[in-house]
């Protein structure tokens, strides 16, 4: 196997390790009632996630534009021609 497929592999166990571990907490935690201590890991877990959306520069990876890149082929495909094919002929 190559590198790449294995450490595919090593985060795809790692993810799924995190989900077992935390879902047997999950589940230990409500066996013992133990809601309040629940409660207060799910708030710290949300938090956690607005921090991390809220400090990621989404921007660097993607430009946004206010204008569609493919208008002549949406507007061709409703009048049944293709974009290539329309003249300035009615």
């Amino acid at each position: 196997m190559s590198r790449k497929a294995n450490s595919a592999r090593n985060r795809k166990f790692i993810t799924f390790a995190w989900i077992t571990a935390l879902g047997i907490l999950t589940i230990f935690l409500i066996y013992r009632e133990l809601t309040a201590v629940l409660y207060i890991l799910a708030t710290l877990g949300v938090t956690a996630l607005l921090i991390i959306v809220a400090l990621a520069d989404l921007s660097r990876h993607e430009k946004f534009s206010t204008e569609s890149p493919h208008a002549g082929e949406t507007a061709a495909l409703g009048s049944g021609l293709s974009s290539s094919n329309r003249t300035g002929k009615g």
